[in-house]
C-alpha cells in the first residue's frame, strides 16, 4: 500500500517524464506562442488522484515566453502524501530553447528548490539544487556547473519544442535535454494514430513516445506514451506512464488559446 501511494500521489515524478521528451510546423508560428493554458485531470484506475495545468504566456520581454507548469494531489492522496509543484521556464521566441528552469517541489515531508540558468554564449548551464526544511531553511545545497551543446533543451522547453516539429508516423526525432545535472539524448518516436475520448471530447491523434537513449531508465519505470491532436494544436489531451502497480493518466479537461489563428 505504501509503495502504490508513493507511486500516485509523487506524480510530480511522473510529469517530468510525460514532459521529458528544427524548425515549426509549416512555417507559423505554433497555436499556443500566444497564450495557451491546458488543464488535467490526473487519474490511477477510476480514481481521480489530483491535478496539473500548463500555461504559456509571455515572457520578461518581447524576444522569451514562459512555460508555467502546476501539479498538485487531491482528497485522500493529498492527506496522506501531499504534493505541489511549479516549475517556471523561460525560452526564447522561436528556437524555443530555454534561458532559466526554476522547479519548486513539495512531497510530503520533502522540500527542495531546482535552478538551471542557461549561458548560450559560453555553451554552459548553472546549477543549483537546494534541500529544504519544513520551515523552509536550506538543509544542504549543491551547485555546479555543465557543458552543454548550443542544442540543448530542458524537459519543459523539449515538450514544446515538440508540439512545434513535423510529426510523421513511423519517423523518430532526436533531441539533447538536461535534467538537473544529468545530460540525455532523447529519441522521440512517432507510432501511428488513435482516436481518444476524454473529458475535454474526442480527438483524432498521433501517438508519440519518448526514449531516453543509452539509458535504463524508460525500462525500469515503466513506458510513456503521448497523444496529441494530429492538427494544428497539437492538443496533448492523453499521456500514460507505467507505474509497478497500473498507469498513471493525464486526461485534458479543458483547454483555451489566446489569439488563435489558424493557418491558411
Amino acid at each position: 500500500m505504501k509503495v502504490l501511494l508513493k507511486s500516485v500521489c509523487n506524480w510530480k515524478a511522473t510529469l517530468a517524464l510525460l514532459f521529458a521528451w528544427g524548425e515549426v510546423w509549416c512555417g507559423v508560428a505554433p497555436s499556443w506562442a500566444n497564450g495557451e493554458r491546458l488543464d488535467y485531470d490526473i487519474r490511477y484506475g477510476f480514481v481521480t488522484a489530483g491535478e496539473a495545468s500548463l500555461i504559456t504566456r509571455a515572457g520578461p520581454d518581447s524576444l522569451s515566453m514562459q512555460f508555467l507548469t502546476l501539479a498538485q494531489n487531491n482528497g485522500f492522496f493529498e492527506s496522506v502524501y501531499p504534493v505541489k509543484d511549479t516549475i517556471r521556464t523561460v525560452v526564447r521566441r522561436g528556437t524555443y530553447l530555454p534561458l532559466s528552469f526554476k522547479k519548486i517541489t513539495n512531497e510530503g515531508g520533502f522540500h527542495s528548490r531546482s535552478l538551471i540558468l542557461f549561458d548560450r554564449l559560453a555553451g554552459r548551464a548553472l546549477v543549483s539544487d537546494s534541500v529544504l526544511t519544513e520551515k523552509g531553511r536550506i538543509k544542504y545545497k549543491f551547485d555546479t556547473t555543465v557543458s552543454l551543446g548550443a542544442d540543448f533543451h530542458c524537459i519543459i522547453s523539449a515538450f514544446y519544442k515538440v508540439r512545434s516539429m513535423p510529426l510523421l508516423p513511423g519517423t523518430d526525432l532526436h533531441l539533447s535535454a538536461i535534467s538537473g545535472k544529468k545530460k540525455y539524448k532523447m529519441r522521440v518516436i512517432v507510432h501511428g494514430r488513435e482516436t481518444v475520448t476524454v473529458s475535454a471530447g474526442t480527438f483524432k491523434c498521433l501517438v508519440v513516445e519518448p526514449v531516453i537513449e543509452g539509458d535504463g531508465l524508460f525500462q525500469a519505470k515503466g513506458s510513456l506514451r503521448i497523444w496529441l491532436t494530429d492538427d494544428y494544436l497539437r492538443l496533448p489531451v492523453l499521456m500514460k506512464s507505467k507505474i509497478s502497480v497500473g498507469s498513471i493518466r493525464a486526461e485534458l479537461r479543458s483547454w483555451s488559446q489566446a489569439a488563435l489563428v489558424l493557418p491558411p
